[in-house]
């Protein structure tokens, strides 16, 4: 500030402004409780709270990339056996997420290539689509026809008729 201010337009502020001292009447309940309740519910629960976060920071466990182990699959159940068929399922359950999944992942690698590339696309990016042409046809054999309630019986099924429609084929071309 210059030398040459109003001081009673402009009053200095106070350098130290000291706190006004706590006064509580001695009949009053409130630092009783408010202490009871830290020592008796606050610092146990707090405590082990901080010893069971102590035990987990010892043993980590990552839940992402479940790993799980491989059924057998539903042509080697045995008919009555609900467990192993149940088991069956949703292993190919989890199968059918993860090829879904392949076929999103080759499709984006596609589409950044067309991106990438732009008009050109046609020419540089033939061997991604030669991979999505793969794969695609790939899923939509084992899993196109096979309706909104799809399980595992019903692809054993679509794959046992693939099959014959194809020895029959190849008889008719041998026959030719």
């Amino acid at each position: 500030m210059p030398d040459s201010w109003d001081k009673d337009v402009y009053p200095e502020p106070p350098r130290r402004t000291p706190a006004p001292p706590a006064q509580l009447s001695p009949l009053n309940p409130l630092p009783f409780l408010t202490k009871a309740f830290d020592l008796l519910v606050d610092r146990p629960v707090t405590l082990v709270r901080e010893f069971i976060e102590q035990q987990h920071a010892k043993n980590k466990l990552y839940y992402y990339h479940r790993q799980y182990n491989r059924v057998p699959d539903i042509t080697e159940c045995k008919e009555n056996d609900l467990l192993c068929i149940y088991e069956a399922e949703m292993q190919w359950r989890r199968d059918y997420k993860v090829d879904h999944e392949i076929v999103n992942i080759i499709q984006e690698r596609l589409r950044a290539c067309q991106h990438r590339e732009g008009d050109s696309h046609k020419e540089n990016c033939a061997k991604e689509l030669e991979q999505f042409t793969q794969v695609s046809k790939a899923f939509q054999d084992r899993y196109l026809d096979l309706g909104a309630n799809f399980s595992a019986r019903k692809c054993l099924a679509k794959q046992k008729q693939r099959m014959l429609e194809e020895r029959k084929a190849a008889k008719e071309a041998a026959a030719a």
